[in-house]
């Protein structure tokens, strides 16, 4: 006898979903009421209901709790999920398909936190198109929750850069790739900069440009700044930009911190002079989704891995 089961079969209920349905179920959510994604599908509210009734008929349950605002039930965060793959896979595929047609095999789509990747990237990419000439690669910079929802969204297909809580998620790997630590940099002509013996209490005097706020970079400053005696400095300009922080520190007496790694790449350059000082800051590694086989991700991890082990 055929087992009890209130869901339709998973091939029925998929047949019957279609693209639309996800695209529309997406902006329902974003939109938070029945009103605001009706006048944004150029739909009456009569009708907004009718298609979510229709909706939560192919699932076979019950996607949002109504009311002023409407909230997704674990169903309906499922299907958001589904909305967010299937959507951002549609759209990986033109693209590929397009790169395809102008004599790219494929594409990699990486995405990159400034911490602790000055060197790493830019050399794996290197390696990996030695080997990988027909493979385009296409590289974003952006806070770690940007970047997830990239990933979330299929529009990126790895994450290198300073690991948090936030990457360790079931649906997601990580690894380690190395420890990095964040240094004090300065202008070459900041009268610290030839400076030995130096001591973080020593930069207080001089105006600050932090990264911002809710950064795992600003917290780790704020920590260290408050236990030498800096509780209370206020920044001179808070900036995710290394670049132009190291342009005002080049004309400025200012002061600013940076990852270890990239500190040590601004001063083999001439940028910045980075100084006797540092802190323990954490691990610089790869996010990727779980359980997928994607060969052009794997081959561009065994160039991380090496360029993590190389001498930098």
């Amino acid at each position: 006898m055929k087992p009890h089961n209130t869901l339709p079969d998973s091939t029925a209920w998929a047949r019957r979903l279609k693209i639309r349905h996800l695209e529309s179920f997406l902006i329902l959510n974003e939109s938070g009421t029945l009103s605001q994604a009706a006048q944004r599908m150029h739909m009456t509210q009569s009708a907004m209901s009718h298609w979510l009734a229709e909706v939560e008929g192919i699932a076979g349950v019950k996607l949002v709790q109504r009311g002023r605002q409407i909230r997704l039930t674990a169903a309906g965060e499922a299907l958001r999920r589904l909305a967010m793959r299937v959507l951002g896979d549609v759209a990986r595929t033109h693209e590929e398909l397009a790169a395809i047609a102008g004599g790219a095999a494929a594409r990699l789509h990486l995405g990159s936190v400034t911490a602790g990747v000055a060197y790493l990237v830019p050399n794996a990419i290197a390696a990996f198109q030695r080997s990988h000439a027909d493979v385009a690669v296409h590289m974003v910079e952006g806070a770690f929750n940007q970047l997830l929802q990239g990933l979330e969204k299929r529009e990126l297909d790895l994450i290198v850069g300073s690991l948090d809580a936030r990457a360790y998620r079931q649906d997601l790997t990580h690894e380690v790739l190395f420890e990095d630590t964040f240094v004090a940099i300065v202008g070459p002509q900041h009268p610290m900069a030839r400076s030995t013996g130096l001591l973080w209490s020593d930069l207080l005097p001089y105006p600050w440009i932090m990264p911002p706020r809710d950064t795992l970079m600003r917290n780790r400053l704020d920590t260290v700044l408050l236990e030498r005696g800096g509780a209370g400095i206020r920044p001179r300009l808070e900036t995710a930009s290394v670049l132009t922080a190291a342009n005002l520190l080049r004309q400025t007496d200012c002061v600013s911190v940076c990852s270890g790694s990239l500190g040590a790449q601004l001063h083999a350059l001439g940028m910045v002079h980075a100084l006797p000082l540092s802190e323990g800051f954490g691990p610089v590694g790869a996010v990727y989704r779980s359980g997928e086989e994607h060969p052009q991700v794997e081959q561009f991890l065994i160039e991380l891995r090496a360029q993590a082990r190389a001498p930098s």
